[in-house]
């Protein structure tokens, strides 16, 4: 299977879900999540993809220099509009990128890491699926919608604990 259709996956049971909430569940802050909003958590997802598919000519990639698109966090149906965006612009030629991060909140230096786009695809959706499971639990404390079993879980914890139930 190509990461392409793994991300679609993983987009659409986001999406799935995200039309089950009301508007105000999707921008309420929850305590489990710290006040962040499951709006919020969303717009970090879309925008490392963002992210990536804008550092994709210039072969550099910096996530920490993302947009901050407040609409994303308030408006479930752009959010999903911008999902939609991306998984059908996955289908880009692998080829080596430079990472452009800088971890110290002290300094602007930065550090550049060699990488490639599907490194970064696969970056991508495991930081979605984390995420996701955060949501999972925002969900929770604002909603009683029902949530896919596999909602927030690895592809590898799914197949481990199919191997487990034989």
């Amino acid at each position: 299977m190509e990461i392409k259709n793994s991300i679609q996956d993983v987009f659409a049971q986001l999406e799935d879900s995200l039309q089950l909430l009301s508007d105000k569940e999707y921008a309420q802050p929850t305590k489990v999540l710290f006040n962040a909003t499951i709006g919020q958590h969303v717009r970090h997802i879309i925008e490392l993809y963002i992210c990536l598919y804008q550092g994709y000519e210039s072969g550099i990639v910096n996530y920490e220099k993302r947009k901050r698109d407040t609409r994303i966090e308030t408006d479930k149906n752009f959010a999903n509009e911008l999902m939609d965006m991306i998984a059908n612009n996955l289908n880009k030629a692998n080829k080596d990128l430079v990472l452009e991060a800088g971890y110290d909140e002290n300094s602007s230096e930065t550090m550049l890491v060699a990488t490639n786009y599907k490194r970064e695809l696969i970056y991508n959706l495991e930081h979605t699926v984390h995420h996701m499971a955060l949501i999972r639990v925002g969900i929770n404390e604002v909603s009683l919608i029902k949530i896919p079993d596999g909602f927030g879980v690895a592809s590898s914890t799914i197949k481990y604990r199919k191997e487990c139930a034989q």
